[in-house]
């Protein structure tokens, strides 16, 4: 039975959000930059719509601030920056990110016992 997760290194849905809170925190950004600064974070197939909806909804909540800003040959850009909300949200995300990470820590060894048995033929440990 597929999974959303079921996909190798797979990430969960939320996480744009606290990527798009740390690449403003950087620097101030149009959208195109932010999903082109998004992919070492493994958010390589983020569409662009979904982009934009994720940054709508967080100026929304008063985490992001967004302005036009002419462009040099084209049409005017957004600009987004972090707002002090935001920067309080990113604390907040970080944090609990972490939590997260360390109870997959816990999942991952109680899996490689669980491996590290089978593979030398011994049953698993009752815990």
């Amino acid at each position: 039975m597929p999974t959303d997760a079921s996909a190798a290194g797979a990430l969960p849905r939320y996480f744009v959000r606290p990527c798009l809170l740390l690449l403003l925190r950087e620097q101030p950004a149009h959208g195109y930059d932010l999903l082109e600064r998004l992919r070492p974070l493994g958010l390589r197939r983020l569409d662009p719509g979904g982009l934009y909806r994720a940054l709508r909804a967080l100026e929304r909540e008063g985490l992001v601030h967004s302005a036009w800003e002419p462009s040099h040959g084209g049409p005017d850009r957004r600009r987004y920056e972090l707002t002090r909300a935001g920067m309080e949200e990113l604390h907040a995300q970080a944090k609990a990110i972490a939590a997260g990470r360390e109870t997959l820590g816990v999942f991952l060894s109680r899996y490689e016992e669980f491996v590290s048995l089978a593979q030398a033929g011994q049953p698993a440990v009752s815990r």
